[in-house]
């Protein structure tokens, strides 16, 4: 392996030269030349703007027109087939963007859909870094009919925030030369710096998806500088603008009624029915000022209106990590996220009450949390396994502050602390840091310590007495014991055109652990590396396409191997927005104190958005791998693991999206079946007006012969004004073959449990 690594090195140093030398692209043949960093010139609007699509009002006269679009992928800052514009103006209280996207009207992908659910449409709009530090920024995106996208870019950019939503209003029209969006966006949901002249780092950006995924931008790309929002142009000369302080109130009204079964080992047992109940709460968010919030919720409604897609588990001995989907937690994500997982607000279940404060200073950005949860799950994350349990209330305060400097550069510290009611605390510190230097190279880093006292509770992790870890030989139990603990991230990383670089290092203690975080395994030191190249032909099949190679070792804190590998594998872009992965991983890994040396898995993943109808997603695993017992029965199984999902629109307004897992094992010698299941689930939707929706989610799930049934009904007004209607039913499969085989006869299905529920809640801007 050291061998490969060294080799793989040379090869790369060798042509990194040309990778470095890469430059921006001058004007082709034809006289065309993309335009790096542009800037346009904001002035305020000329009158009264109604947001209607048509773009006749006076206040559109004279506003600042973006042009020059170019293609940045897959072709390199090239004259882009079709053509785009966008206008731009402000008033006190909106920023106006104006979007005209040329094409022809038959070829449109385009669909009624809810919002943030339009990204295989065709779509267009704009990209906002108001304090021009490229650290985050905001992304407000619409199909050509208008119906919203929004995300919030974190971590420079690399990462999108999916669960961001705002207030911000659009209107789409298709014409006879394409479509044209009419978008404002009040100054209130977004934050910038206080100051009488606005410059804000800017782009905008369209996707056209046809036998290709196109992507135009107004400011062309250095494929070289791996900053991407750095590549951003400006929007200029925006004076007089402040958000003025308003209170946000978010009130919610949920009522439901539910009955379950008493006992599931016994179909023919009594149900038990919970009265139906109507809870209230309400949430206060104050605009203090155009780069401050402060955030007040009461007895909030954490409850998600679709349950979470089941995850196959069996042979996985961590926990799963499931995304934050609840909108209190939107505002200063970007400032949370941290390599080590020192916050995960799904940590705090269900709170009582909860406080938000969030602010920018310059470039400067604070935030502070505190919550009281009535219900708090608690994690002992071990070298080879996860155990967990609930302790029950608490109280969480989480605070954090992060300085950037130079572009795409910071340094961060962070506090998390929950006191547990019935006694015990987890306390974390913590210290990041991000540098970027010579243009293609990134230093990241962030130490961690950790200080537990665990609370006294007999029982909460079964069998914890039993299982003991760092060299004190402290138990996973929770029986007071206190301890601390550190953990280390440390990485040197380099991005460019051709040659990318990626070294990294981990470290976690046996008694490191963050109760506010998701630390699911500690235990460990691991030392990766991987390196990549990039060929972009944009041919006629072949987009883009590169060769990749990683390998690492993961030792136990005391020394021993814990896991080792090597991993080749390869990325390919296709015509027809199609993706290609390859891998084969193959090394050692120990369990149970054994050590196994032939663990290999082949890996092929494909995706396809081959056309406006019809979407596919496959994954299949397959190979040799260890089956995870703690008796004498774990061996070295032959595993094949499959995925497939797709995406059917038989019209513009109903989307049905089928999935389905499988994984399987066989003993390498008697070939008998270790387990053997599979997860399907179907999701339709229905979209009767932009505001109108109904879907329903099937899931059957055959390692627990389970049926899920959700039916809902939804009203959006907008992104927090919104009326559920909705269902929830359980259905478990009894006799043979089941879990419960005890009964006697053929197989019969029961109603385990079912709940109705409405939710209204109400967005009030005073």
């Amino acid at each position: 392996m050291r061998g490969l690594g060294t080799f793989a090195f040379a090869v790369l140093f060798c042509i990194s030269g040309r990778a470095a030398s890469a430059a921006p692209r001058d004007a082709d043949s034809t006289g065309f030349a993309p335009q790096y960093k542009p800037t346009l010139a904001v002035g305020r609007s000329a009158g009264e703007i109604t947001i209607d699509g048509q773009m006749q009002d006076a206040g559109w006269t004279g506003a600042a027109r973006a042009t020059g679009f170019c293609e940045v992928q897959p072709g390199d800052q090239i004259r882009p087939i079709v053509r785009s514009e966008a206008w731009v103006t402000y008033d006190d209280e909106n920023l106006y963007v104006a979007l005209f996207a040329d094409d022809d009207p038959e070829e449109i992908r385009v669909s009624l859909r809810e919002r943030d659910d339009i990204w295989r449409d065709d779509y267009f709009g704009l990209m906002l870094d108001p304090y021009g530090d490229a650290s985050s920024g905001y992304e407000f995106f619409v199909n050509p009919l208008g119906i919203q996208g929004d995300l919030r870019l974190i971590r420079g950019g690399e990462e999108e925030d999916m669960a961001f939503d705002a207030i911000w209003h659009s209107k789409g029209v298709i014409t006879e030369r394409g479509y044209q969006v009419e978008i404002a966006i009040p100054f209130s949901s977004i934050r910038f710096p206080d100051l009488p002249v606005q410059n804000w780092r800017a782009t905008f950006w369209r996707d056209h998806q046809r036998d290709a995924r196109r992507r135009f931008a107004w400011s062309a790309v250095d494929r070289d500088d791996p900053c991407w929002m750095c590549n951003w142009g400006t929007l200029a000369g925006i004076e007089g603008i402040r958000s003025e302080r308003q209170v946000d109130v978010i009130a919610n009204v949920i009522g439901s009624g539910s009955e379950q079964l008493r006992d599931l080992s016994d179909p023919d047992g009594p149900h038990e029915r919970e009265d139906a109940t109507a809870e209230a709460s309400a949430t206060l968010r104050y605009g203090l000022s155009s780069n401050a919030t402060a955030e007040v919720t009461i007895n909030p409604d954490f409850s998600q209106i679709e349950s979470d897609a089941t995850e196959i588990d069996v042979n996985q001995p961590f926990a799963i990590f499931y995304s934050e989907r609840r909108p209190f937690f939107q505002e200063g994500t970007e400032l949370y996220d941290s390599w080590i997982s020192a916050v995960y607000t799904r940590s705090i279940l269900n709170p009582d009450v909860a406080g938000k404060f969030t602010a920018r200073y310059g470039r400067t950005g604070v935030g502070y949390t505190l919550a009281r949860d009535a219900d708090s799950p608690y994690l002992v994350p071990l070298a080879e396994f996860t155990e967990g349990g609930s302790v029950g209330h608490s109280v969480s305060q989480i605070a954090r502050v992060r300085r950037s400097f130079g572009e795409n550069s910071f340094l961060g510290a962070l506090i998390t602390d929950r006191r547990i009611e019935d006694g015990g605390a987890g306390t974390v510190g913590s210290i990041d840091a991000g540098l970027q230097f010579w243009k293609n190279y990134r230093l990241e880093s962030q130490l961690a310590v950790s200080r537990t006292a665990e609370p006294d509770l007999p029982g909460a992790i079964p069998g914890g007495d039993a299982i003991r870890f760092g060299r004190e030989g402290h138990t996973a139990a929770l029986d007071g014991e206190t301890f601390t603990g550190e953990g280390i991230y440390a990485s040197l990383e380099r991005s460019a055109t051709i040659w990318n670089s990626d070294f990294d290092y981990w470290e976690y203690a046996p008694t490191f652990r963050t109760d506010n975080g998701f630390t699911y395994q500690n235990d460990y030191r691991q030392a990766n590396w991987w390196n990549g190249l990039d060929f972009r032909p944009n041919g006629t099949w072949i987009k883009e396409w590169g060769p990749r190679f990683g390998f690492g070792r993961r030792w136990f804190y005391d020394g021993r191997l814990q896991e080792e590998w090597i991993r080749p594998h390869a990325d390919l872009q296709l015509r027809y927005d199609t993706n290609l992965f390859l891998e084969y991983w193959r090394g050692a890994s120990r369990w149970n104190d054994e050590l196994y040396g032939g663990r290999r898995l082949a890996t092929v993943d494909l995706s396809s958005s081959f056309s406006e109808m019809f979407g596919l997603n496959g994954t299949a695993v397959w190979g040799r791998d260890i089956y995870r017992t703690f008796g004498d029965d774990a061996v070295l199984g032959r595993v094949v693991n499959l995925s497939a999902s797709g995406r059917i629109r038989p019209t513009s307004r109903l989307q049905i999206s089928p999935s389905w897992e499988y994984a399987r094992m066989r003993h390498p010698v008697s070939d008998a079946t270790l387990y053997d299941g599979y997860v399907l689930r179907t999701r339709a939707t229905l979209q009767l007006t932009p505001a109108l929706s109904s879907r329903l989610v099937l899931e059957y799930d055959e390692f627990s012969d389970r049926l899920r049934i959700e039916p809902l009904v939804t009203y959006r007004a907008n992104a927090f004004t919104v009326l559920f209607l909705g269902y929830g039913g359980r259905m478990q499969k009894y006799g043979p073959g089941s879990p419960y085989p005890d009964r006697m006869g053929e197989p019969e299905w029961r109603n385990t449990s079912h709940r109705f529920f409405a939710k209204f809640q109400y967005l009030l801007r005073v």
